[in-house]
């Protein structure tokens, strides 16, 4: 009979998380720093559409004008798709023949979202109580309209947009 095989050690992965220990709930926040983010804490956040939902993401809020290519509706886990907050087709179009234009597109889309009043102060309410995470198909992480409209949104309530 062959000999049981050795199994080999395995080190822990370094990319895992690690179990945070706090010396006492009232002060574990400062000692969890500003980059924290708990289930709980409002405000409002941008992530792609592509990324797995999590229950941390609270109010999923869809902000694009077209359903993303690949994606099923059940897939997606939405609270609301708001159309009407996306940029026009043709404010959209303008941006794609030069992303250079980033700038004034930036101004062109906040002045179209001064139309959206009742949409944006709904969003606004739910970010007061809760998370609120703005979904987006677009490839580039940095600049995209869902940045732009989370800064509008969280103006007014003096909330810090995080990404």
């Amino acid at each position: 009979m062959p000999a049981p095989r050795k199994r080999k050690a395995v080190a822990a992965r370094q990319d895992a998380p690690q179990p945070i220990e706090c010396s006492s709930p009232p002060c574990y926040l400062a000692e969890l720093g500003a980059d924290y983010v708990g289930v709980a804490d409002p405000g409002i956040y941008t992530k792609r559409i592509y990324e797995p939902p999590n229950p941390a993401d609270g109010y999923r809020v869809l902000v694009d004008r077209l359903w993303p290519r690949g994606v099923r509706k059940g897939q997606a886990a939405l609270d609301h798709w708001a159309r009407e907050l996306a940029p026009s087709t043709r404010l959209r179009g303008w941006l794609h023949e030069d992303m250079e234009r980033w700038s004034e597109f930036c101004r062109r889309y906040r002045l179209e979202l001064r139309t959206q009043s009742a949409s944006l102060n709904a969003l606004r309410k739910h970010a007061a109580e809760r998370r609120v995470t703005l979904l987006y198909a677009a490839k580039d992480a940095q600049r995209n309209h869902a940045k732009v409209l989370r800064e509008v949104l969280a103006a007014p309530l003096g909330i810090n947009p995080r990404y």
